[in-house]
């Protein structure tokens, strides 16, 4: 198996509070992940340090992405090299339209992978192609990046950007927030159908209903900064019925 991301023994602060707490964690290509855990436990840190947020300063261990050090790496650079962070809570962008966004984004990536970048005439036919998979109305595309979308929106916006990235290794945080159970299949079915032997994702949620869709390879379940438990998609079956209760107290 090809490690695709490998976490040793991280230790990571916000301000003077420290959110990761001595984490290991080995992502191979072609597998899916998925971290549940309580409010507060550090799961979204855990997001934020690994594509890069300011503000979020690793004191301690260290993160190796492709086998390449990820800690030196700008957060543009981790987007270039294939890291995809789908957002909780996308920005709103005033001013600039999702088609335009979009193009810009998908060229820069394909320039640094030293391909062709796309005409426009290309490009549109392209994301047309994928936003009618995804059920993205055609007159979203000509709207501002976020700007009076619904939460469904967003999350299919989100799916829309990794059909067109194709990135190599995404977190997706809580991609089922806010969606009704039609949003929730075509989202999931979007994601479904990027996974490959070549890629991984690491999917962050509170609930066991995303993963009836997105079915993982391992389950964790993280609790103060840190991996308490692995098992396989029975583990969300368990924590569904129990809570994370008994699982605290073996901690």
């Amino acid at each position: 198996m090809v490690h695709l991301l490998e976490i040793k023994n991280l230790y990571a602060s916000v301000g003077d509070k420290e959110i990761i707490k001595g984490l290991n964690l080995t992502i191979n290509e072609g597998e899916v992940h998925a971290i549940m855990g309580p409010n507060g436990a550090g799961k979204s840190s855990l997001s934020y340090v690994l594509s890069g947020k300011e503000g979020y300063v690793v004191t301690s261990g260290e993160i190796l992405f492709k086998g390449k050090n990820l800690l030196d790496m700008s957060v543009e650079e981790r987007a270039r090299e294939g890291l995809f962070l789908s957002l909780q809570y996308p920005t709103e962008i005033p001013g600039v339209v999702v088609s335009n966004f979009l193009k810009h984004s998908l060229n820069a990536i394909r320039k640094y992978n030293n391909e062709e970048e796309l005409d426009t005439l290309s490009f549109m036919k392209l994301l047309r192609k994928e936003a009618e998979t995804l059920g993205i109305n055609q007159e979203m595309l000509k709207r501002f990046v976020n700007v009076g979308f619904s939460g469904g929106e967003k999350k299919r916006f989100e799916t829309l950007q990794m059909a067109l990235l194709k990135p190599s290794f995404a977190i997706l945080d809580e991609i089922d927030s806010g969606l009704d159970i039609d949003a929730l299949k075509t989202v999931s079915e979007g994601v479904n159908a990027l996974r490959n032997e070549k890629n991984a994702f690491l999917v962050i949620t509170h609930y066991q209903r995303l993963l009836s869709y997105i079915v993982p390879d391992v389950i964790h379940i993280f609790a103060d900064g840190k991996i308490i438990k692995t098992g396989d998609k029975n583990l969300a079956l368990e924590l569904e019925k129990n809570g994370y209760a008994s699982f605290l107290k073996e901690k």
